[in-house]
């Protein structure tokens, strides 16, 4: 990879978790951490800068030594929003972008990601399993800002939609699917813990 792009990570941590009982689910414990330090160790040896993307709890989340950047707006806009927010704040070229309900992937995974980027000089690389594209899992270059930043101001939300607009490519994870466990409840919570993985 080119030693000389610079790489801000963003972990997604902005949503409302209405699935959750509205907890916040950085802060939900997993295995006896919050699940958003998982995330914070992932993403430290690859990126240059890291920033959390929040909107509820800023004080809690500022306890882990990390820049706390709201969205722009205060509806929660969803993903592209936190995106947007994230490409305004950061000095680089590239951001990688992951939720904070995430807890099995790591650096190797995250790496990956970045390289599948860079191979293809494309604007943006999402995670695939295989079946699906996972767009919270992605790089993305942070010329798009002004496509981003209209896409927005249009009323529009949709991830993928925005994103099959774009130079893509798919950075193929099928030989790891369950990486991606996302853990929306806490009965998902409860069972991936029980799973000992």
């Amino acid at each position: 990879m080119n030693s000389q792009t610079k790489v801000t990570g963003v972990i997604l941590a902005g949503g409302q978790a209405r699935r959750m009982n509205n907890q916040d689910k950085g802060l939900v414990n997993f295995k006896g951490r919050p699940m958003i330090s998982y995330a914070i160790a992932a993403m430290m040896p690859v990126v240059n800068q890291l920033i959390i993307n929040a909107n509820r709890n800023r004080e809690r989340y500022q306890q882990f030594g990390l820049p706390v950047v709201a969205d722009q707006t205060d509806t929660f806009d969803g993903p592209l929003a936190g995106v947007l927010t994230a490409m305004i704040y950061a000095d680089a070229d590239v951001l990688l972008i992951m939720p904070c309900d995430s807890p099995l992937v790591t650096a190797e995974h995250l790496r990956k990601l970045l390289s599948a980027r860079a191979e293809q000089g494309a604007d943006v690389a999402v995670a695939f399993d295989g079946e699906r594209l996972h767009p919270v899992f992605m790089v993305i270059r942070t010329v798009l800002k002004n496509s981003l930043e209209a896409y927005l101001a249009s009323g529009q939300r949709k991830l993928d939609l925005w994103l099959e607009q774009q130079n893509m490519v798919k950075a193929d994870f099928s030989d790891t699917p369950d990486i991606f466990v996302n853990i929306n409840s806490m009965a998902e919570l409860s069972a991936l813990e029980a799973d000992g993985n």
